[in-house]
């Protein structure tokens, strides 16, 4: 009889399991590694959406950030290659005399006219392809009053035009949602300065002391405007915000402690979104003891004369002239506010140039990544 010995593979096996020590050890191990993990992630991702996360808090705080000079606070510029960047700096050719200027909306920069996922259209690269155009993109703090955005504006084109007088023979804006108002304050304060230019032609009409090398007169960026594109603007007033004024209203008649919390909350939103309410533009309206009344005054800014607007508008409905169109619009701005009631006042003069679009079955965002608003814009501009 033949007996066979157990083989090596019969044998019994030691437990290659870690030992229950061991196993507690190392989820102690994982779990004090977790926070800084956590922080970790959290850093690579602020990292990698920079471009994103500072124009939100800038909107949603940006007035107390440049209240303190906070270095986060973003400075009204020109942008290339992810940086602020010099008027004289911007080498523009005299070959091209067109330039469009874009300006984003509440919370934005200036990636949304550039980049964005596949097969979304932008505007700026495609339409500086496709026109003898140069194209240059604004960043802007999205907190601060409209007016104060506004008036750093106006003081930016008149360096460019003096800059690049070949490059500037014609100058078009593009303003998205809050943008466009900031384009519009822009004009009331160059308005204004024309005013007070003419106020000094007059007197100087008058016999004056002759003097030497009088100082010249700053270029005047509206006479070389063509075209003013608003897409998506709240021209009279966003019901988000309007909403928002009265909640907190109410809230703080209710006068309980934890009403008191929540309106005070309300109350830290940014100037330029409080702004958004009634579209206020210049700065009487926000400097009014009554600016936080529920009627508040509001000081209507005409179009600028000799300028052809563009007002384009968008509806998430297939219908856009019903009541709730009207009202809700692209889900942020109302059609009935981005008409505007200044640009359909019958009682225009006849040389402001106004052209109203509707786009049906778009929101606010695709605004910026439509084609058929791309095919608008180049061939209006």
């Amino acid at each position: 009889m033949t007996t066979t010995s157990p083989t090596n593979d019969d044998a019994p096996q030691p437990d290659k399991r870690p030992s229950r020590l061991r196993r507690a050890a190392q989820a102690v191990s994982r779990a004090a590694r977790l926070p800084f993990d956590g922080l970790g992630y959290l850093y690579r991702t602020g990292q990698e959406n920079k471009h994103f996360t500072l124009p939100v808090l800038n909107g949603a705080f940006g007035d107390q950030l440049a209240a303190r000079h906070d270095p986060r606070a973003i400075r009204l510029s020109f942008r290339r290659h992810d940086a602020d960047v010099a008027v004289a700096d911007l080498r523009l050719s005299a070959e091209r005399h067109k330039t469009v200027v874009f300006l984003h909306g509440l919370m934005g920069d200036e990636y949304i006219w550039q980049t964005g996922p596949e097969p979304a259209v932008r505007y700026g690269p495609r339409l500086q392809q496709e026109q003898p155009v140069h194209c240059l993109y604004v960043r802007y703090n999205t907190g601060l009053h409209i007016s104060e955005n506004g008036r750093a504006l106006h003081h930016l084109l008149a360096e460019l035009v003096a800059t690049y007088p070949a490059a500037t023979r014609e100058l078009v804006l593009v303003g998205h949602s809050m943008g466009g108002l900031v384009v519009r304050s822009a004009g009331h304060f160059a308005a204004m300065k024309n005013e007070e230019s003419g106020m000094r032609n007059a007197a100087s009409a008058l016999p004056q002391p002759e003097t030497r090398n009088p100082k010249p007169e700053t270029e005047n960026w509206p006479q070389r405007l063509k075209s003013v594109f608003l897409l998506g603007v709240p021209n009279d007033g966003s019901f988000l915000e309007q909403n928002s004024h009265l909640t907190s209203t109410i809230l703080r008649k209710i006068n309980l402690r934890p009403t008191r919390f929540i309106s005070g909350l309300l109350d830290r939103r940014s100037n330029g979104i409080k702004d958004l309410r009634h579209a206020r533009l210049v700065d009487e309206d926000w400097l009014s003891p009554h600016a936080d009344d529920l009627l508040p005054p509001r000081t209507v800014v005409p179009p600028l004369p000799g300028v052809h607007y563009h007002v384009l508008v968008a509806s998430v409905l297939k219908s856009v002239g019903s009541a709730l169109a009207d009202y809700f619009g692209d889900g942020l701005v109302g059609t009935g506010s981005a008409r505007g009631t200044v640009f359909g006042d019958p009682a225009l003069p006849l040389d402001i140039y106004v052209s109203t679009r509707t786009f049906a079955q778009q929101h606010h965002g695709t605004l910026l990544a439509n084609e058929e608003v791309y095919q608008y814009l180049r061939a209006q501009v």
